[in-house]
C-alpha cells in the first residue's frame, strides 16, 4: 500500500475583501501598507448564513466535476477545521450526507490550524497505507472571519475564509519506490495555545483572576502578533532541518517548498533565515490571503497551475500555528503534476 495525493482542488466565497475596504477603517493602514505587510489584496469572506461544510461541500464537488473521483468511491472522510458547524454533530457527518456518498464510509473532524494538513496528510497516509481506506477524500475548510471584528485590523488584514479537497488513494504502481508521502515530523507546545486564541468559545469560560468587569471577548479571535513571530523563526528552521535529517536529504535536494501561508512578511523571514531560493519556494497568497488550514493544498494547487510540480520533483511541506502546532512532511506529485481541470 502507498498513498499519495492525486488530485486537489479549492474553493472560496463569492464575497471580497479588498485593501481599499479595510482602509477605510483605519487612518493608520493604506492598501499598500497592507499589501506590503502582509503580501495580501484581497481575502474572501464567508456570509453571515455559509459555513464551513458549505465551503467544503464546494470544494468536494469541484474535485468530483475534475475527474479525479466519483463520489461512490470514497471510502473516507477526514475534514479538519476549526470553524465547525456545530461543536456536535461531526461536520463530517454533515458533509458526507450533503455530497451523497455512501453510508459505508468512515468521516471524522480534525480540529487543527495551520499545521491541519500536514497532521491531515499523515493520518490519511496511515489509513490507507493500513488498507482501511482506498480513496480517502480530505477536506480543509475554515471560516475564521466569524471570529473576527470588523475594527480589528490586526487579524483582518490577514485571514480569509476558504476550503479545499484532496484526493489521497492507494497507487499500487509506486510500492517499490520510496514513499509518495513522508516521512512526517510534528511537534506541539500547548505553552502558546493563549497567543492565538478564540476565548469564551467552547465550554470553558475565560474570566479575569480579579473583580474588574468582564470584557466581551466571547467568540472573537484574539492574537499576540509578536509572541507568534518569535515561535516561528524559532521552530520553523528547527522543522526543517529535523525533516532533512530524517529523510538523509540536504536543502539542495529540494525541488520545491510549500510552507503554510501565513503572511508574506513571516515567509521572507523563514526563507532567508533557512536558506531556500526565491525560485523554489511558493507564495500563493494574494488572493485569498491566510486561509489556516488551506494555504498548503491551495498553493500547491496554484504551483500545479503554474507547472512548478514535476511527478519525480521532492516537495517539502511545512504547517506551524496556532497551538502551537507544527509538522512537516514530504510529497512526490506523481499525478498532481497533471492538472485535470483549472481551479475557479
Amino acid at each position: 500500500m502507498t498513498a499519495t495525493i492525486s488530485a486537489i482542488e479549492y474553493h472560496v466565497p463569492e464575497h471580497i475583501l479588498a485593501n481599499d475596504e479595510l482602509a477605510d477603517v483605519s487612518e493608520i493602514w493604506s492598501p499598500e501598507k497592507i499589501e506590503a505587510k502582509t503580501g495580501i489584496v484581497e481575502r474572501h469572506v464567508a456570509s453571515s448564513g455559509e459555513c464551513s461544510s458549505d465551503l467544503a461541500v464546494a470544494a468536494a464537488n469541484k474535485l468530483f466535476a475534475s475527474g479525479a473521483v466519483r463520489p461512490e468511491e470514497i471510502d473516507f472522510v477526514l475534514l479538519c477545521t476549526q470553524s465547525p458547524d456545530y461543536l456536535l454533530p461531526t461536520t463530517a457527518c454533515l458533509v458526507q450526507e450533503r455530497l451523497g456518498l455512501s453510508n459505508t464510509v468512515g468521516a471524522l473532524d480534525i480540529n487543527l490550524g495551520c499545521s491541519g494538513y500536514v497532521y491531515s496528510l499523515g493520518m490519511a497516509k496511515g489509513l490507507v497505507e493500513t488498507g482501511q481506506a482506498n480513496n480517502l477524500l480530505l477536506i480543509t475548510a475554515d471560516t475564521y472571519s466569524k471570529f473576527i471584528r470588523d475594527e480589528d485590523l490586526n487579524v483582518r488584514t490577514l485571514f480569509g475564509d476558504g476550503a479545499s479537497a484532496t484526493l489521497i488513494r492507494n497507487d499500487p504502481s509506486l510500492a517499490s519506490f520510496e514513499p509518495a508521502i513522508g516521512p512526517m515530523v510534528y511537534g506541539t507546545d500547548g505553552a502558546g495555545g493563549e497567543n492565538l486564541i478564540v476565548k469564551q468559545s467552547g465550554l470553558r469560560i475565560f474570566q479575569p483572576d480579579d473583580d474588574t468587569e468582564l470584557t466581551d471577548d466571547r467568540g472573537r479571535l484574539f492574537m499576540n502578533g509578536p509572541q507568534i513571530f518569535t515561535f516561528t523563526l524559532k521552530a520553523v528552521p528547527k522543522l526543517v532541518n529535523e525533516l532533512l535529517d530524517k529523510s538523509d536529504r540536504k536543502l539542495d535536494d529540494v525541488d520545491l517548498f510549500v510552507f503554510h501561508q501565513a503572511n508574506q512578511y513571516m515567509l521572507d523571514h523563514l526563507r532567508k533565515k533557512i536558506g531556500i531560493p526565491e525560485e523554489r519556494f511558493v507564495s500563493a497568497m494574494s488572493h485569498c490571503g491566510n486561509t489556516v488550514s488551506s494555504t498548503i493544498p491551495i498553493a500547491l494547487k496554484h504551483a500545479q497551475l503554474d507547472g512548478r510540480l514535476r511527478p519525480n520533483d521532492t516537495v517539502m511541506l511545512v504547517g506551524f500555528g496556532v497551538g502551537y502546532s507544527w509538522g512537516a512532511t514530504f510529497i512526490r506529485p506523481g499525478n498532481l503534476a497533471q492538472p485535470l481541470r483549472a481551479a475557479a
